[in-house]
């Protein structure tokens, strides 16, 4: 592990909730705590048609798709189910849900945090209300965020079955919150199971696409990427990931750094997803070069793991579970800023479980990051060991396994084994 690594804090705080109104936490415990009779039956009753679950999810890509593979997998195991998702309007799920084949319904959502704010949480969960009884799930699945947690309790007020899918080695508030109601916790990471209920607690790993969990041949994956030219044997792909929004620091030091890298290295290529942020800037600034591939979002996920030698990235949880599985020595730069610095957590377990290189963003420059790049590609052995480590600590069958408890819940039939 490295020296950056060592100096993260250890301990992680209780979160501190607001004072909610009187009223207010009347409301929501009158409604969760409502005695149910034939009239007014739940939701979940088995005999409720047709056979729908519902995915809140949204915000970030770290949210979004873990959701759309565990769907995908409820899909391919139940045929009869369908899996609705319930997001923002204006976020990056109301278009990655229907481009992945799913049903997408936008409730009014308030992405700011909806515990300290719990009159636009009622908001929330009003709207979420609305659309779980036009629905009609028999569970409902959160992925955590701000999302995730009015559709949640709006399912416990309705009685809907509630799991929580948490993507990080720490949970964040609205996954703490949502435990209490909810019948299964499906976490990554060992160390997460700590913070919940150890009886409905399970370690599955992250759920990732299926693509990646496929063979796809280097060369097919680099000519994709580099049509024009051959990538030999000896050449090298370093494969940068901003996030789905974008990562200034490390698009900053990789701009002051690119060129020269490639004129030192003749054999190495560059795949350099900026995020959406600044997209425009980064390209204005960065010239056309032949070997350097500069996207705002990459769409072939599978195909630039196959390709890359080496990844350069922020330590969200499904950037993590995808450099896992996939087996890819990596380069980590957590983001500081982030609530209850899960992604320096996440940092810290993959340098211990795959032999990632942390940098902080505070260490962070060109020098810095082209002596990480160079240290890596340049030992073999080294490269050789953190794809073994990564592999080894793969859990590769996060999404079967979650969907097998989601169904029994559901009490749907399983038709994949």
């Amino acid at each position: 592990m490295s020296a950056a690594s060592t100096a993260l804090p250890g301990r992680l705080r209780s979160p501190k909730f607001p004072n909610y109104p009187s009223n207010l936490t009347r409301h929501i415990s009158c409604r969760l705590s409502l005695n149910r009779t034939d009239e007014n039956p739940p939701l979940s009753s088995p005999h409720h048609d047709p056979l729908r679950i519902v995915l809140a999810a949204g915000g970030t890509g770290g949210h979004i798709y873990p959701a759309i593979a565990m769907a995908d997998e409820l899909r391919i195991a139940s045929p009869s189910v369908q899996c609705v998702f319930l997001g923002s309007a204006s976020g990056m799920e109301s278009e990655a849900v229907p481009t992945a084949g799913h049903e997408f319904r936008p409730i009014v959502l308030s992405p700011e945090n909806l515990l300290l704010f719990p009159f636009s949480l009622l908001r929330s969960i009003a709207a979420a209300l609305t659309t779980l009884r036009e629905v009609g799930p028999r569970v409902v699945v959160g992925t955590g965020g701000y999302v995730s947690l009015p559709v949640c309790l709006a399912a416990a007020v309705l009685g809907v079955r509630v799991v929580i899918q948490e993507q990080n080695s720490t949970p964040g508030i609205a996954n703490r919150v949502l435990s209490v109601l909810a019948s299964k916790v499906f976490v990554a990471f060992p160390s997460c199971s700590r913070f919940f209920p150890k009886e409905k607690c399970f370690v599955t790993g992250n759920p990732v696409r299926a693509s990646l969990l496929k063979y796809t041949s280097k060369v097919v994956a680099r000519s994709h990427f580099f049509p024009g030219r051959k990538v030999g044997e000896g050449g090298k792909v370093v494969l940068v990931l901003g996030g789905s929004t974008g990562a200034c620091e490390i698009n900053i030091a990789m701009l002051n750094l690119y060129r020269e890298m490639l004129e030192d290295h003749k054999e190495m290529f560059l795949i350099w997803q900026t995020g959406y942020d600044g997209f425009d800037e980064m390209e204005s600034l960065v010239k056309n070069h032949q070997r350097v591939v500069l996207t705002q979002f990459l769409h072939t996920m599978d195909l630039a793991y196959a390709a890359a030698d080496l990844v350069v990235s922020r330590a969200g949880a499904t950037t993590c579970t995808e450099i896992l599985v996939t087996g890819k020595p990596s380069i980590l730069i957590p983001a500081h800023y982030v609530v209850d610095i899960h992604q320096a957590r996440n940092a810290n377990i993959m340098a211990e479980i795959a032999g990632s290189k942390v940098l902080t963003e505070y260490e962070l420059d060109s020098i810095t990051l082209q002596s990480a790049i160079d240290e890596i590609l340049g030992d073999e052995r080294l490269m050789a060991e953190m794809s073994k480590k990564a592999l080894k600590s793969a859990l590769p069958d996060a999404s079967a396994q979650i969907a097998r408890h989601i169904l029994s819940l559901a009490q749907l039939p399983v038709t994949k084994q």
